[in-house]
């Protein structure tokens, strides 16, 4: 199944065009920009920024564009040097990883360049954009541990996405939030997660939560859902779970009135 996942055919075409020359590597951006043109590459936009706006009646900002991943791709089989840092740093950047901007990263591959850091092992790039191999060479306790994390991310993912749908906070559930704003995972989440996943999707997201990074997020997040578990505990409310959909209830009604009002 991973063999038709759009992942694995911009692998393979990014490997087809190592050392083929200058018309295979325009041919290699023309396909793979074509390949993630045919899906949403347009990720959500930060739930909080989502949110503050419907409240204060302004437009919806945009989420990251991954278009600029052609780049990555191109860099697994030109390599890194003839994509250069710039594109690099835009295509990284588009991912918000760590909370890191393009500007960031920049500065960060720009001193490696020069020395005045470590080295950039740019195999790893290769090594990490392999989704089959290493769903080939997992045991069943491996794959077994990934689809634990994979469903315990998508909760959690889930979580964080309906913050912006005016979901009541909670002390708990504003932590699971900043862990991973701490860890600026939001923007990979959204791009793996899907809540509800083709047999394809599924497969992917397998693959990458065999990854120690996704394995130590759903850790984390884990300990601290162990730490406090009252999810939907508003602060003074004591009818719990039921309370808390009252008031989403309320708030949704309230907004779409307002709503209304303005279009009105």
């Amino acid at each position: 199944m991973l063999r038709g996942t759009v992942s694995h055919r911009l692998l393979e075409l990014a490997r087809g065009a190592a050392g083929a020359g200058e018309e295979a590597a325009d041919a290699l951006y023309e396909v793979a920009s074509r390949l993630m043109a045919a899906r949403p590459y347009r990720g959500s936009a930060d739930p909080a920024l989502v949110r503050a706006a419907l409240e204060a009646d302004e437009d919806v900002p945009d989420g990251p564009d991954f278009r600029e991943m052609v780049h990555l791709v191109a860099a697994i089989g030109l390599g890194a040097q003839e994509v250069g840092g710039d594109a690099l740093s835009e295509a990284f950047g588009a991912f918000a990883l760590f909370g890191l901007t393009a500007e960031d990263w920049v500065q960060m591959l720009g001193a490696a360049e020069r020395g005045e850091s470590p080295p950039v092992d740019w195999g790893l790039l290769q090594q990490r954009a392999d989704v089959l191999g290493p769903v080939q060479q997992a045991s069943d306790e491996q794959l077994l541990r990934a689809r634990t994390v994979l469903g315990g991310l998508r909760m959690f993912y889930g979580l964080y996405a309906m913050h912006a749908l005016f979901m009541p906070d909670t002390p708990a559930l504003a932590a699971l939030r900043a862990k991973i704003d701490e860890w600026g995972m939001f923007p990979i989440l959204d791009h793996v997660i899907a809540l509800s996943p083709s047999p394809t999707h599924f497969a992917e997201g397998l693959a990458v939560c065999l990854e120690p990074l996704f394995d130590g997020l759903y850790e984390t997040l884990m300990d601290q859902l162990t730490a406090d578990p009252g999810l939907f505990q508003i602060p003074g409310d004591e009818t719990g779970a039921a309370g808390f959909m009252e008031t989403w209830t309320r708030v949704l009604r309230e907004q779409t009135a307002r709503a209304r009002k303005r279009a009105g």
